[in-house]
């Protein structure tokens, strides 16, 4: 089935697309303190409830990238019922091939989808060419929080190179000569609300839809997902935004 489509079932009743309460959402928001005529990029933006939180809190201007033709015409939606649609411009595309102009934005985020770049490390670097100096480079990464399981790795597809540590992450973006400004980490309740909304949302689906020819494909997925985070992912992965600083003149080693 179209992954898009898998996606879009599975977080259907989600508010933010990551594990995070919208408290904390509303947190991360605060802690940009932007300037006065700011401009935010977030790539992989989703439904977009980031962007309309931080341009109704910062009167800013922003752009979301997705390539996700689900979650763009979420997010076109919600910008349009929030009146923000002369801040906020929705950009269907693959964040990778984003041509926004570089060093042009007061906050750079990617929350949750490092996949785009390879991986932490690309993904900041990425970022921060669309960061002015002593802009924010903002992501959003899983970690181990404890070593894996050979049999959490093989069951899942993994390595243990597939994440960092939450002291490596941090690292990571320190390595790039960014300065590390504050953290906020999921909690189980976070993670359990954000897994356990799209168990919901697929047998709800199932139940609306029982001649859709992608339920068998989407609950067998959905289903292998829900066993993976019982067994092993609740335990073993966090999840964590991470708020850089671009200085405009690098730290000292």
């Amino acid at each position: 089935m179209d992954l898009w489509k898998y996606f879009a079932v599975g977080h259907e009743q989600h508010v933010f697309c990551n594990p995070l309460s919208e408290a904390k959402v509303d947190e991360l928001v605060a802690l940009l303190a932007l300037p006065d005529e700011a401009r935010v990029l977030d790539i992989a933006c989703g439904k977009a409830e980031f962007l309309v939180r931080t341009a109704r809190r910062w009167k800013c201007s922003a752009v979301g990238v997705d390539i996700s033709p689900y979650f763009v015409a979420d997010a076109r939606a919600k910008v349009k019922a929030a009146g923000l649609e002369s801040a906020i411009e929705i950009v269907e595309s693959n964040g990778s091939e984003y041509g926004g102009k570089l060093s042009s934005f007061d906050a750079a985020v990617c929350l949750g989808a490092s996949w785009i770049w390879g991986g932490l490390e690309g993904t900041l670097r990425a970022l921060s060419t669309w960061a002015k100096p002593d802009g924010l480079v903002v992501v959003g990464e899983p970690f181990w929080r404890s070593a894996p399981s050979a049999d959490h790795l093989e069951a899942a597809e993994l390595t243990e190179s597939s994440f960092g540590t939450h002291l490596g992450n941090i690292q990571t973006g320190l390595g790039l000569g960014l300065s590390l400004l504050h953290t906020i980490v999921s909690s189980e309740d976070d993670w359990d609300r954000y897994e356990g909304y799209q168990w919901c949302a697929a047998e709800r689906h199932s139940q609306r839809n029982p001649n859709d020819p992608d339920l068998p494909e989407l609950m067998a997925k959905m289903r292998k997902a829900r066993d993976h985070y019982l067994r092993w992912g609740r335990n073993e992965i966090g999840w964590a935004v991470y708020l850089f600083l671009k200085k405009s003149v690098a730290p000292a080693p």
